[in-house]
């Protein structure tokens, strides 16, 4: 408990008066331990409360008993965001340095949570997934997708970059956010389309007829009735390309044609790519398939593990602090070191105290220096 009080020992209590009847420590660890148990919404987390009191009062006061739904629901909507969001960037600081490989830098709409009596729309999110590791290392919320190009900058000056590949869908491939990247210490592989004008056009007119040989390597993948061929090469003659577009670090050009089949459908994409360092082909390809990584990647875990798209909070700050409680429970998940997939993890929890109690050993490893 001691650990867990020290990662939001910045986050200040909303409430006022009487309305401070239940502890904020017990009902984010209470919320918390909701969701590594498998539950979602704020009437799980006071059945949870109410199920789990005996197991809970080993380090709960719960002096007031179990909070209702309605005090958990109020609490997430009051909550300030930034201090939140600083609780969380410091609980992932000393594994954040530690992190290596590719971080996916991508945007998700939490798609109920619109207030159509407000015209309020969907919260849009930006987080940065660390694919090897399977964490994420950041999360900003921003006013819909088209600000994701303001919002990435803030999102990368909250991270460690040095030694990883920031990998981006083409909206983000913008050259201030290009910049920032090598700035702090990173490569990156940009996605390329058009709205970047010339430069895509310039692109494509030089791997549809280049004038050097290009590095190439193939690779094919399946699973769950799909296979997916895809080519990647790439070519680092950039030069004559800098002299036209001086673009921000840029070392090499690079192409993936990926041919998907499945379903009885085939389709065929060709993606082109920015990068700020020089890589193998092979190793190329893994870049952007870890981008893509539809099964292991962080918006499948929350959609079809924790059902995040099916979460109907909508009022207040609610949305975007419980998106974010919930990424801190995928992290602390992951970072427990035994094997299992996520889904099997929570139902672990949900039915051995024993489990959850390692789980959330987690936060005493955070404050580790």
């Amino acid at each position: 408990m001691e650990a867990f009080a020290a990662v939001f020992a910045a986050l200040e209590d909303p409430r006022t008066g009487n309305a401070k009847r239940h502890l904020l420590l017990e009902i984010l660890l209470i919320a918390s331990c909701t969701l590594l148990s498998g539950g979602e919404t704020c009437a799980d987390r006071a059945l949870f409360g109410r199920a789990k009191q005996g197991f809970l009062g080993r380090f709960l006061r719960l002096e007031h008993g179990v909070p209702s739904h309605d005090t958990f629901s109020r609490v997430f909507r009051l909550l300030d965001p930034v201090q939140f969001r600083a609780c969380f960037v410091a609980f992932m600081r000393r594994f954040a340095e530690t992190c290596q490989g590719v971080v996916a830098v991508d945007g998700k709409t939490l798609r109920r949570s619109f207030e159509q009596a407000a015209d309020a729309s969907p919260l849009h999110l930006v987080s940065a997934w660390a694919c090897e590791q399977r964490l994420v290392l950041g999360q900003l919320a921003v006013d819909g997708k088209s600000n994701e190009i303001t919002a990435v900058p803030k999102l990368l000056e909250m991270l460690t970059l040095e030694g990883t590949m920031v990998t981006a869908d083409a909206l983000n491939c913008q050259r201030a956010i290009a910049a920032q990247i090598v700035a702090q210490g990173g490569a990156y592989v940009l996605a390329l389309k058009g709205n970047q004008g010339t430069l895509v056009d310039d692109v494509r007119t030089f791997r549809d007829a280049p004038a050097t040989p290009l590095a190439s390597c193939s690779a094919t993948d399946g699973g769950h009735g799909r296979i997916e061929q895809r080519q990647a090469s790439l070519s680092h003659d950039v030069a004559w390309l800098q002299e036209r577009h001086a673009w921000p670090g840029l070392e090499a050009i690079g192409k993936v044609v990926a041919r998907r089949e499945g379903g009885g459908k085939s389709t065929l994409k060709t993606r082109y790519y920015l990068l700020s360092a020089t890589f193998s082909p092979e190793r190329f390809n893994h870049i952007v398939r870890a981008h893509g990584d539809g099964e292991n990647g962080l918006p499948w875990v929350l959609d079809v593990v924790m059902h995040e798209d099916q979460a109907r909070n909508r009022k207040d700050h609610g949305p975007e602090n419980l998106a974010l409680l919930r990424r801190l429970a995928v992290n602390v998940a992951k970072l427990e070191p035994s094997r299992g997939s996520m889904r099997g993890k929570l139902k672990r929890a949900g039915w051995d105290d024993a489990f959850l109690v390692q789980l959330l050993a987690q936060f005493a490893s955070s404050q580790m220096r």
